[in-house]
């Protein structure tokens, strides 16, 4: 992201917290922060408010020092011309709009606040040394592809060894049909934002990009120390990401029982 304009471009409004269904499968591990959040806002809290309200809570809960130190701040707040990325980073304050794709990443920094500040930091560095210039270029716009649009897959080390590969390699039939059983042991932890607004009107093409399958995570709290640790510039630019449509992770879809599912070419592509 570069420069973000105090006025920016209409936001689709605010439905309440009845716009969100926390049933669905993708939302559970941020149901517990997302719901009472949303409750907020729906009883006419500013969304920068409530924001700071659950950043209260959340970091005394976990003890995060990069909780501490943040801020939401209305949107306003931000210079006209300066750099999102980088206004956060030197003020400790995140600009928030009102409207669904700001509540999805204010939610994100609570839930990953190191993760979120790492990809914060190389992104302001690289402005720092590069400017905001037309074209990202290749470590920025993997940044900003991780932060709108990631997931992790979670598994243990033999679970994963057979998951990954058939991700790596688009073998559909073999990863989500043959393999099915194996997805009770495996977890597809959704990180970006922009895909969590997509979901709340769920279609079969939306897809995520799958930066790791890890077998170190064992909660949130550990998710959001490892991916932070695991996230470096050289790697980054050049894209790891394996693509996966959300609705054909097993269980997360009632269409997706039946293997003909997975028969849509134009949603599960062969590899080239």
């Amino acid at each position: 992201m570069g420069p973000r304009s105090p006025i920016a471009a209409p936001l689709p409004p605010w439905a309440g917290p009845g716009c969100i269904d926390w049933a669905q499968p993708w939302l559970e591990p941020w149901r517990a922060l997302g719901e009472p959040l949303a409750d907020a806002v729906g009883r006419g809290q500013a969304l920068h408010e409530a924001l700071n309200a659950a950043r209260a809570v959340q970091t005394h809960a976990r003890g995060s020092a990069v909780l501490a130190d943040l801020r939401f701040v209305p949107q306003a707040d931000l210079p006209v011309g300066q750099a999102y990325e980088h206004f956060i980073f030197n003020s400790k304050q995140c600009p928030v709009r009102e409207g669904l794709h700001d509540f999805f990443n204010g939610l994100c920094w609570l839930q990953f606040p190191q993760t979120k500040a790492r990809l914060n930091a190389l992104q302001a560095e690289h402005i720092a040394q590069h400017g905001v210039q037309a074209q990202r270029g290749p470590l920025r716009d993997a940044l900003t592809l991780f932060d709108e649009n990631a997931a992790v897959l979670i598994a243990d080390p033999a679970t994963a060894a057979q998951l990954w590969p058939a991700l790596l390699a688009k073998d559909w039939q073999r990863l989500l049909v043959d393999l099915r059983p194996l997805w009770q042991r495996a977890q597809l932890l959704l990180f970006g934002h922009a895909l969590l607004e997509k979901l709340v009107n769920p279609r079969k093409a939306l897809t995520t990009h799958v930066f790791t399958a890890c077998t170190a995570i064992t909660s949130v709290a550990n998710a959001d120390a490892h991916i932070a640790a695991s996230l470096h510039a050289h790697e980054l630019a050049r894209k790891p990401f394996a693509p996966l449509p959300v609705l054909g992770v097993p269980g997360w879809w009632p269409d997706n029982q039946e293997p003909q599912f997975y028969n849509d070419r134009k949603v599960f592509r062969a590899a080239t």
